[in-house]
């Protein structure tokens, strides 16, 4: 084995890895992002991931670049400007509303982002909220800067 070569004990060459572009507020998240990376590197997969160098992807991201991984970063510009809507009749969406509240009050998402989630009970009102609706970028997610 050449020095630097990492050898693939894994059937996998690739893992995408989806997480938030936010540490959270728990040392715990932060600490399995991290051995997330060490644990790809240790299997010298490839990371194909959100793109961000920020929160828990960038995390995972500088671990395994660090440990002289190969990272994939991918971000659709496509996707950055889009309105997504949930038509929440009777109540069909309330757990997945209540998951992003969670992640609101775990520090995954910001509350000043909350309302990119656009919800209502009925057609009218889900179309009248996505009319009104006006998309926020965060240009952090595309620096990706580790130095070096």
């Amino acid at each position: 084995m050449e020095k630097g070569k990492l050898v693939n004990k894994s059937r996998f060459k690739t893992v995408c890895v989806f997480c938030g572009s936010s540490t959270g507020k728990r040392i715990c998240y932060r600490d399995a992002a991290v051995e997330l990376g060490q644990e790809l590197v240790s299997r010298g997969l490839d990371l194909v991931y959100g793109g961000g160098s920020i929160g828990l992807m960038g995390l995972v991201s500088k671990a395994v670049h660090l440990g002289g991984g190969h990272v994939l970063g991918i971000i659709p510009r496509t996707l950055m400007s889009k309105e997504v809507g949930l038509l929440n009749v009777d109540g069909y969406y309330n757990s997945l509303l209540t998951f992003i509240d969670k992640a609101v009050d775990d520090g995954f998402i910001k509350p000043s982002q909350r309302h990119i989630f656009v919800s209502a009970p009925n057609p009218k009102e889900l179309v009248q909220k996505l009319e009104e609706y006006v998309p926020v970028h965060d240009e952090t997610i595309a620096n990706l800067d580790w130095g070096g």
